[in-house]
């Protein structure tokens, strides 16, 4: 389990190709000390597992599940990572719970700079649409953001410094594709009204 607070810009090293999966080879010496094979670090928000480390980078190997639902096929050799690990038992919960489980893709549609701020649209799936609300959480590319207006079609958040400097939103443009993971929880609450509502019509 994740927070959606990230940890460190890494990059990617290598990518090998291997037809229904890749090898990906990442720079992260943060999240990387002390990281053992088998351990869990999430790469723009898709949690992936260890395989080796040296020298302050890792490889993981990365599905083609994975390939297919998020934006990781889209990386090179270059490309800039949000990495974190997961949270210690016990540890604060600096943004929401994030189990690195992607849900589907979005698009960069405008970016408005601010004063002191940015505010970004992002292109929303249909599919998802209906677990975003204004103020609500939402998990773009790793990173714990709150909604502030959610559409049919797209929602809207607010970056502060912060996040613009530390994370590939600071650097991503109108175009680039994002990994989007809605609240679990909501996820639970449909799932239970549901079968609620099933049971009480047999």
């Amino acid at each position: 389990m994740f927070t959606g607070i990230v940890e460190e810009l890494g990059e990617v090293v290598a990518v090998e190709n291997r037809g229904d999966s890749s090898l990906f080879r990442l720079r992260g010496p943060l999240v990387t000390d002390g990281a053992r094979h088998g351990d869990s670090i999430a790469v723009n928000g898709v949690c992936l597992t260890v395989v080796d480390t040296a020298d302050g980078e890792f490889t993981a190997d990365v599905m083609a599940e994975s390939l297919k639902r998020s934006s990781l096929g889209a990386l090179a050799v270059g490309s800039r990572v949000n990495l974190e690990r997961p949270m210690a038992l016990g540890g604060r919960l600096g943004g929401h719970l994030v189990q690195g489980h992607v849900d589907g893709t979005g698009t960069i549609l405008e970016r408005v700079p601010g004063e002191h701020w940015e505010i970004v649209k992002i292109s929303l799936p249909a599919e998802l649409a209906r677990y975003v609300v204004d103020k609500g959480s939402i998990t773009v590319d790793g990173i714990s953001l709150t909604v502030v207006e959610a559409g049919a079609e797209h929602f809207t958040v607010s970056l502060i410094p912060t996040t613009l400097q530390l994370t590939t939103l600071g650097i991503k443009q109108t175009g680039d594709p994002v990994n989007l993971e809605v609240d679990v929880l909501a996820k639970y609450v449909e799932r239970l009204l549901g079968d609620d509502r099933t049971e009480k019509t047999q």
